[in-house]
């Protein structure tokens, strides 16, 4: 088990896991297709961050952004190579999905690329429920990124 807490972006573990996550993302993604929030745009108010920790060790990152419109989305979702595989990020996202539901949105959504380095994500993403829909938010559709949605009322 991992221990979840909210998290301020102020420890250097963090920036550093959220630095992977953005070098992860330019690597495996058009230019045009990198979505990611950066340190600053997740500062934003709209957005809530959680990290998941073992030990004084970080594990895994994951954020909700309120869309505005009784929905949010999922962002900034990484693991740790280390701790890959080993439940943190589906810790993170069952706070993300407990978070939505207790702030009443209808729905989470969000986006994320095509390709293996996007597979392991896309799989607990469906595990959990997610299923492929239309674009949302301000997004344009191309043929690598993908949206995903879950209904929060029908989400167990």
């Amino acid at each position: 088990m991992f221990t979840i807490r909210e998290d301020d972006l102020s420890s250097e573990q963090t920036r550093r896991l959220l630095a992977l996550h953005l070098a992860g993302m330019q690597a495996n993604s058009p230019a045009e297709s990198v979505f990611a929030l950066d340190l600053t745009a997740l500062q934003d108010p709209r957005v809530t961050v959680w990290s998941a920790w073992h030990g004084d060790t970080i594990a895994s990152i994951g954020a909700i952004k309120a869309l505005g419109d009784g929905t949010a989305e999922v962002k900034s979702m990484r693991t740790a190579p280390e701790f890959e595989r080993r439940g943190a990020a589906a810790q993170i996202l069952e706070t993300i999905i407990d978070e939505a539901r207790s702030r009443g949105y209808r729905g989470l959504y969000l986006e994320t690329g095509s390709g293996s380095s996007f597979e392991p994500a896309l799989a607990l993403y469906r595990k959990r429920g997610f299923a492929n829909c239309g674009v949302f938010s301000d997004y344009e559709a191309s043929d690598f990124n993908q949206f995903l949605h879950l209904d929060i009322e029908s989400a167990g």
